[in-house]
């Protein structure tokens, strides 16, 4: 079993998940009580050891900022746009298929970078640009090549959705808004907050 270094950002994002995700147990087990004042940080998601799966808690806000359109009926929806202090953007959104029948995911969106395409279909390939400063930001990854975003998807079935996750370096905190770029997709500008 190889052991996954994780950048100081990262670990902070594993952290995140594992309290909120104790937290959630501690709730549904016991009814509740306990450290009533904590509040977890719930907008990093770190990749397991093989990537990550798709999970709801990934996407929670019902609003939609931005929608990108792809191909063959797939869309993506990005909710929010979450600046950290540790360094780094998390972008969260829901990528669905509208259309009447089964869609394989498109290869493309990984990227054509040979560490990332080794993880398998991922959003690797996703780029924020921020035009005032005219800088590019590429999808984190951690020190195996793994990049910091939803994993492990092939094909959606007729109206499926799952949510989806992207880590992105942060651009200064002047920048809010970047666009939103996504190999066959159109691009969308999305507004950072924190």
């Amino acid at each position: 079993m190889s052991s996954i270094r994780f950048t100081a950002q990262a670990r902070r994002g594993v952290a995140a998940l594992a309290l909120a995700a104790g937290l959630a147990a501690g709730v549904a087990g016991c009814g509740g009580g306990g450290d009533d004042d904590k509040k977890p940080e719930t907008t990093a998601s770190a990749p397991q050891k093989d990537g990550s799966a798709p999970s709801p808690q990934e996407s929670q806000s019902d609003e939609i900022q931005a929608e990108l359109k792809g191909a063959s009926g797939l869309v993506l929806q990005i909710t929010t746009a979450e600046r950290d202090s540790g360094g780094f953007v998390t972008v969260n959104g829901t990528l669905k298929n509208d259309a009447a029948k089964p869609v394989t995911v498109p290869a493309a969106l990984q990227g054509d970078e040979t560490e990332v395409m080794a993880h398998g279909r991922s959003l690797g390939g996703a780029t924020l640009v921020d035009s005032k400063e005219k800088k590019r930001y590429y999808v984190l990854r951690d020190t195996d090549g793994r990049p910091l975003t939803t994993t492990g998807f092939q094909m959606l079935k007729a109206g499926e959705a799952v949510a989806v996750f992207m880590q992105f370096p942060s651009p200064p905190e002047s920048t809010t808004d970047v666009t939103l770029q996504l190999p066959t997709f159109s691009s969308a500008t999305i507004k950072i907050s924190g």
